[in-house]
């Protein structure tokens, strides 16, 4: 059984998608979704998950700095509920506070020019949020 795992970052534009290695143990950048509309973006997500054979998906919970949930959040969790509904692998959630901001400190110390970093940063965030998932959940095999 694979243990591969897709981690996304639900943008108001676009997606980001990271998807794990075989092991589950690292994140990589893979793709983005322009989504024009949900159902839209459900399926591309469904078909990236059936194409990598993938064994979990790991959706960014946008809380406030505070923990809360806002509308984004709740759009959010919307959000994996309706993947819930599509898919025969666990949809988890998991907090996503600052990996955008962590993604964009990253790419500008490596030099990645501005524009380059607006055509990548949705999936550093992806890639930040689903390797956060698989240190936690290699910690505490419990963990969602």
């Amino acid at each position: 059984m694979s243990a591969r795992v897709l981690g996304l970052d639900l943008g108001q534009r676009r997606i980001g998608v990271a998807l794990s290695d075989s092991l589950g143990l690292t994140a990589q950048r893979l793709t983005v979704i322009d989504q024009p509309a949900v159902p839209r973006a459900i399926d591309a997500v469904c078909a990236l998950a059936a194409q990598h054979d993938v064994s979990a998906i790991v959706v960014g919970l946008p809380l406030t700095l505070r923990g809360e949930r806002g509308v984004q959040a709740r759009a959010a969790e919307a959000f994996a509920g309706r993947l819930r509904c599509r898919v025969q692998i666990p949809v988890h959630l998991m907090d996503e506070r600052l990996t955008t901001v962590q993604g964009q400190r990253a790419l500008w110390e490596t030099g990645t020019s501005r524009r380059k970093q607006k055509e990548i940063i949705d999936q550093v965030a992806a890639q930040l949020i689903l390797q956060q998932f698989l240190d936690a959940h290699r910690e505490s095999p419990h963990a969602t």
